[in-house]
Formats: C-alpha cells, structure tokens, sequence
C-alpha cells in the first residue's frame, strides 16, 4: 500500500485534527501504533509540524470524516491525478578513464562474433561511437596494432542479459548459457 509522503509529519497533523483512532492513523502512515501514540504524547518526534495530506492531495476530508465514524475502517490514499514516473530512460552511461581503452577491443569482438548487429546496437553496447566502430572495422583506429578482440561481457562494458537481447533483436541467436561460457573461456 502506498504511504503518505512524510509519514510522521502526516500522522502528527492527523492526531491533531481528526478524531481518528492511532491504529487507523498507523495503519495508513505505515507506523506503528505505539509510535503514534507516543507523538501524540510528544515524548517521540519532538519539533515536527505536522503536514497536511487534505492539502497535499493525498487523502480527501470525506475519506476522513468516513474513517472517523467507524473505527474499523482504514483510511485509503487518493489517487493521484499526476502521471506515474517512470523508470528512468537508459542514457549514456559513464564508463571510467581505465576501461575506455577496452573499448575497441569490445567492438572487435562484437565484428568478429556477432556480424548480424548494426553499428547502433554496437554503439548502445558498448558506449561508442559510429566513427569509432568504422575505424575498427576498417582498421584504421590509432591504436589497431594493439587491438585484440575480447569479450564486452568480460571487460565490464555490457552485461549478458543486453548483449544477448541484442543479438536476438538483429535476427541472431543468442548461445546457450554453456556456450556462452566456453566462449568466454575462450578469450585471452
């Protein structure tokens, strides 16, 4: 069940200026009712103004009112009229100063292994650029001579779950676990 936005500041605001009983006002703060009992005796939560969830939209004056008449109903939260956030949309995702070297060493690999990917879904794996996919793929990277294909998995720069998904969205198969894992034993 979903609880109010600060819980003791609401119950304290509750005790207050409603005739509610603590188990009804615990219940719906997600505390206990001891512990609502003893802000009501101020000898917890000293300091804390209470805040109201009329005002907050978190509960209505009815809903109130209803729980105040019989003491063996519960309060319950009002809906609110916002959107729900979401999660939070994948960016670019930071990869430290030590492992972006390992970066074309990852797209080499993924060349070598999974030739179905496009340059995107690469670049998503990795964290890379289009440029920097070309210049490995052609061989003209700055630093080919040392370039040696390694597993992105192993290097830290994507997990399995997204390289297999990946490859299942670009019409390839992704390996069963086992030969996922004498794949990577494979690698240097």
């Amino acid at each position: 069940m979903a609880q109010p936005l600060m819980p003791k500041a609401t119950a304290v605001w509750l005790v207050e200026n409603t005739a509610l009983t603590f188990e009804q006002i615990a219940d719906f703060c997600g505390l206990h009712p001891l512990e609502v009992q003893a802000l009501a005796d101020g000898e917890v939560g000293f300091g804390i103004r209470g805040t109201d969830p009329v005002a907050a939209g978190q509960i209505s004056r009815e809903e109130i009112e209803r729980c105040s008449k019989d003491t063996n109903l519960r309060l319950v939260i009002s809906e609110s009229a916002l959107p729900k956030s979401g999660s939070k949309t994948k960016g670019p995702k930071y990869v430290p100063v030590a492992k972006r070297g390992d970066k074309p060493d990852a797209i080499a690999w993924l060349l070598k292994h999974h030739v179905e990917l496009k340059d995107s879904q690469i670049g998503k794996l990795v964290g890379t650029t289009k440029d920097t996919i070309n210049k490995v793929r052609e061989r003209t990277h700055w630093n080919s001579p040392n370039i040696t294909a390694r597993h992105p998995v192993l290097l830290g720069l994507c997990s399995q779950i997204d390289l297999d998904q990946a490859v299942t969205k670009s019409g390839g198969t992704a390996a069963p676990p086992e030969a996922q894992l004498e794949s990577i034993s494979e690698v240097p």
